[in-house]
């Protein structure tokens, strides 16, 4: 696909309604429907199967993963949470989550510690996720 100047772009994008298509996104995803979806599970051998479907019903990608990066993904998959209220609960930023998942950054010493345990036992977290920060500072 060839790139396109600025004033291919200005030209496009004046054609465009921006909120109709967030509308009709909206309508879409309320719908059920979708651009791509991906399944993360975890294998009886802890790696970690990551398939890609795309909304024709066509799998993409269906591939077999190992690693912190898929250990980590898996074990928030699991638990059903946001990335937000599992950073919360393993006590990092959302930030941080988000590069461990993306790759970018790897946990190490006490986090890494904790990853393998929710890993190995997935109900730690949800465990963790109910506590709130005030019980942990009480003494």
């Amino acid at each position: 696909m060839a790139k396109m100047t600025d004033k291919e772009l200005q030209a496009r994008d004046a054609k465009r309604d921006i909120g109709a298509e967030l509308l009709q996104a909206a309508r879409e995803l309320r719908a059920g429907r979708h651009g791509r979806k991906t399944t993360i599970e975890t294998m009886p051998d802890g790696s970690v199967r990551r398939r890609i479907e795309l909304s024709s019903g066509k799998v993409a990608k269906d591939e077999v993963v190992t690693g912190a990066r898929w250990a980590l993904l898996s074990a928030r998959s699991n638990a059903g949470l946001s990335q937000a209220d599992f950073a919360a609960a393993l006590g990092v930023s959302k930030r941080t989550l988000e590069n461990w998942e993306q790759g970018r950054a790897e946990p190490t010493g006490p986090a890494r510690v904790l990853l393998n345990l929710v890993a190995k036992y997935p109900d730690t977290v949800k465990r963790l996720a109910k506590i709130r920060p005030e019980e942990l500072t009480a003494a």
